[in-house]
C-alpha cells in the first residue's frame, strides 16, 4: 500500500492534467470517489495505524534502547572490575591489620578509608562522581562491615534482614516482606560475611557445624545455615536490634495495648503475678517482654536468662546470662535448663527467661512454683489454650515420666496470667489475648479471658486492622493474691467498653 504522501502528489499531478484540459482551477475537481486535496491532507495529518507503518519506522526505537542497554551493561561492568581492583589492592596494602584482633574499629575504619581514597584515586580509568562515591562504599561496607546487606542494617525501618542465597535478599520493613535489588557477587562471598559475623562472636559454621545461632555485637539476633543443610545456598537472617527500646507508650501509640490494658498488665507484673508471654514467631514477644520488665520495681533482684541476649532491662540490679553451644569437640554446652537451676542459687528476686523452648519448662515451672514469684517467660504458641499444651509437652521432654495430671496441677498453680500477642496480615503485632490461669477441673486447667482483640470492626481501606482489646467484663480471681502484695486495680478497668 503507497503512503498517503505518494497519493497526495499523484492525485494532484492528475488533477493538473485534468485542470489544464477542462480549463477550471485544479482545487475546483472532484475524484470520481469524492476525494478532494483537502481531505487528503486532513487524512495525511493522523498518524497510520501500526500495521501500516514502514518496516524503518518499526525498527527506529529498537536498536536505540538496544545500545543503551549494552552501554549500561558495559557500564557496570566496567564499575564491578574496578572494585575487584581496587579491593585488592586494599587488601594488599593493609593487609593483616584488617583482621587484628587488638585494632579498635575505629582507628582501623579511618584506615581502610584513608587507604580506599589513595587507591581510587590512582585509577587511570575515568570516573564520575557518582561511580566514584558508589565503589569507596560498597568496598567500604565489604571490608568494615557485612558487604551488601550493610546499608539495611543501618536503616532503622529495617527489623530484619533475610539472605536466602547469594541472589536473593528480602527485608521486613514495618511488619510486612519486601524484596530488595541487592545481591552478594557468589556464594564465597556470602560465605565470607557470614564467617565474618560468627567469628567476631566467637563462634563457628563449617561442614561439621552447618548452623549457627548468635548475636552480633549490638545485640541484634542472627542465624546462619549453610550447605548441605541450606539447599538452595547458604542463608542468612539477621533479626535487628533496636537501640532504643520500645516502652509502654509505643506500644499503646501502635495499637499493640490499650491504656486500660497497660494499666492493668503494670498492676500484674508489680503485683508478682507469674506470666507467660506466648505468640508466634516475630509476633512481638520479647519487645512485650521488655515492656514488662520496665514494671518491676528498682529494688528487686532480677536474673536473665537467654539462648542470645536481646533483653534490655534498664533496672540497676540485673544479672545477665546467656547459654553457650559446643565447642569443636562437641563439649561444654551449656543449655538454658542449666542456667535456670543455677539461678535458684543466685538470690533472685525475679528471673526472666527469653524464651522457654525445652525442658526447662520443669525447672521455669520448679521456680514459679517455690517462692519466686514475678517471674516471666516467652513461649511459642498458638493461643493461650495451646500454650498450657506445649508447656505440658515440654515438660514432659525433661525425661521425669511425671503423669500428666501432676504436670498440669504444677502448671496451674505456677502460672497466673498469658499475655498472648500475634501479627496480623497487615503487619501489625497486636496483644489479643490476656488470660487468667483460673485452677483445675478435673484433668483440665481452666482459662478465663479478661481482655479479648475484637475483630468486629473489620479492616480499612488500605488493609489495616480497626480492632482493639476490649474487657469481657469478668474480674480476675487473681487479685487476692495482687493485694498481699499490696497492689490493687481499680475496677472499672473490668467494665466493658461501649462497642
Amino acid at each position: 500500500m503507497s503512503s498517503l504522501s505518494d497519493r497526495l502528489a499523484a492525485s494532484r499531478a492528475a488533477r493538473a492534467d485534468r485542470a489544464r484540459a477542462e480549463g477550471v482551477d485544479p482545487e475546483e475537481l472532484v475524484d470520481p470517489d469524492g476525494v478532494t486535496p483537502a481531505l487528503l491532507l486532513a487524512q495525511a495529518a493522523v498518524p497510520p495505524p501500526p500495521s501500516e507503518l514502514p518496516p524503518a519506522a518499526e525498527t527506529t526505537a529498537g536498536p536505540g534502547v538496544e545500545v543503551s542497554r549494552r552501554r549500561d551493561m558495559a557500564q557496570a561492568d566496567r564499575v564491578e572490575e574496578l572494585k575487584r581492583t581496587v579491593h585488592a589492592q586494599l587488601l594488599t596494602q593493609l593487609g593483616p591489620q584488617l583482621y587484628a584482633a587488638d585494632m579498635d574499629h575505629d582507628e582501623l575504619a579511618s584506615r581502610v578509608r584513608t587507604v580506599l581514597a589513595e587507591v581510587v584515586g590512582a585509577q587511570d580509568r575515568p570516573l564520575t562522581a557518582a561511580e566514584r562515591q558508589r565503589v569507596t562504599q560498597e568496598i567500604s561496607d565489604d571490608v568494615l562491615g557485612y558487604g551488601p546487606i550493610e546499608e539495611f542494617l543501618r536503616d532503622p525501618d529495617v527489623s530484619e534482614v533475610m539472605v536466602n542465597g547469594h541472589r536473593s535478599v528480602w527485608l521486613e520493613r514495618k511488619g510486612r516482606l519486601v524484596p530488595t535489588e541487592a545481591r552478594f557477587d557468589d556464594e564465597d562471598h556470602l560465605r565470607r560475611t557470614i564467617d565474618k559475623i560468627v567469628t567476631r562472636i566467637g563462634r563457628r559454621v563449617d561442614e561439621s557445624s552447618p548452623l549457627v545461632d548468635a548475636r552480633l555485637a549490638d545485640g541484634s539476633r542472627v542465624n546462619a545455615v549453610i550447605p548441605p543443610l541450606a539447599i538452595d545456598g547458604s542463608a542468612l537472617t539477621i533479626r535487628k536490634f533496636s537501640e532504643d527500646p520500645l516502652r509502654v507508650a509505643d506500644l499503646v501509640r501502635f495499637g499493640s495495648l490499650t491504656p486500660r490494658t497497660a494499666e492493668f498488665l503494670d498492676a500484674c507484673v508489680r503485683g508478682r503475678l507469674n506470666i507467660i508471654v506466648s505468640g508466634s514467631t516475630g509476633a512481638g514477644k520479647t519487645t512485650t517482654l521488655n515492656v514488662l520488665s520496665d514494671f518491676i520495681p528498682t529494688d528487686e533482684r532480677i536474673v536473665t536468662i537467654e539462648d542470645a541476649a536481646e533483653l534490655q532491662l534498664q533496672q540497676d540490679h540485673v544479672v545477665r546470662l546467656e547459654s553457650r553451644p559446643a565447642n569443636i569437640e562437641g563439649k561444654g554446652a551449656i543449655h538454658i535448663r542449666d542456667l535456670v537451676r543455677n539461678s535458684l542459687r543466685m538470690r533472685p528476686d525475679r528471673i526472666i527467661v527469653g524464651e522457654v523452648r525445652d525442658a526447662s519448662a520443669l525447672d521455669m515451672l520448679q521456680a514459679m512454683n517455690t517462692g519466686h514469684d514475678g517471674s516471666i517467660c516467652t513461649l511459642h504458641s498458638n493461643g493461650p489454650r495451646d500454650t498450657l499444651a506445649r508447656m505440658e509437652t515440654m515438660v514432659l521432654m525433661a525425661g521425669m515420666d511425671l503423669p500428666v495430671r501432676a504436670i498440669r496441677e504444677q502448671i496451674a498453680s505456677a502460672v497466673d496470667l498469658i499475655v498472648h500477642q500475634s501479627r496480623f496480615k497487615d503487619g501489625s503485632r497486636r496483644i489479643t489475648h490476656i488470660t487468667e490461669v483460673e485452677r483445675m477441673e478435673g484433668d483440665v486447667i481452666t482459662l478465663q479471658d479478661v481482655f479479648v482483640y475484637d475483630h468486629g470492626a473489620g479492616f480499612d481501606a488500605e488493609g489495616r486492622t480497626r480492632g482493639r482489646l476490649r474487657s469481657t467484663g469478668l474480674r480476675p480471681k487473681f487479685l487476692e493474691k495482687m493485694a498481699h502484695a499490696n497492689v490493687t486495680v481499680d475496677p472499672a478497668v473490668f467494665s466493658r467498653e461501649d462497642r
